[in-house]
């Protein structure tokens, strides 16, 4: 590829990332109704695309590099946000209390550290009306611990939409059932998505 496109690409993703921060910025200040998840989903597609290059120029390098962790800063700062968003400031609190650190009373049996990512209640039900947030809330949890890997997620929030929707689809055949829990979960470094049929 010709050193001037690689330019170009890398100015306009830079651009992008400075954009998609003020589209979060004003979405956080209450000014917009949604996140800009489309013009998330666009910035990492060019990361895939421009990750799968062979730069030779240790500069272009060094600069791709660069975005790809300020990126990924940015992601978890958005990811932190909107958990807090959801579970209330309290609430996200004390769990990030419990995350850093050892409490003045530990519990008397901790568990083992095989599983390296157990929230309080972490499924999502699904249901056949879902409407997509199910989807986004275990996209943005698979997207968290790949971030704490230093990676991104091998998977596009529509990809995983259309992963829930099949097995969703085969559980409740096979258990005659209308609702699925899915979960997500570090084991042993690889994060996994674990469903299970829920009995109403």
């Amino acid at each position: 590829m010709p050193l001037k496109k690689q330019d170009d690409e890398l100015d306009k993703l830079e651009e992008d990332i400075r954009k998609l921060k003020n589209k979060y910025d004003q979405f956080f200040a209450g000014l917009q109704k949604v996140p800009p998840m489309q013009e998330r989903r666009n910035i990492e597609v060019t990361i895939y695309e421009l990750s799968k290059l062979n730069m030779h120029d240790n500069a272009r390098r060094f600069r791709f590099n660069q975005l790809l962790t300020r990126y990924n800063q940015f992601r978890e700062l958005w990811g932190r946000k909107m958990r807090e968003r959801e579970e209330g400031p309290m609430e996200f609190n004390r769990r990030k209390a419990a995350l850093a650190g050892p409490d003045e009373s530990p519990a008397p049996n901790p568990t083992p550290a095989r599983v390296t990512s157990a929230p309080p209640d972490p499924y999502v039900r699904v249901t056949n009306d879902s409407n997509g947030d199910e989807v986004r809330k275990l996209y943005e949890q698979i997207e968290n611990e790949h971030l704490k890997a230093g990676k991104l997620p091998p998977v596009t929030l529509e990809q995983l939409g259309q992963m829930v929707r099949k097995q969703s689809e085969l559980i409740r055949q096979k258990y005659k059932v209308n609702k699925v829990a899915f979960r997500v979960e570090t084991v042993d470094g690889k994060v996994k998505l674990k469903a299970k049929p829920l009995q109403d």
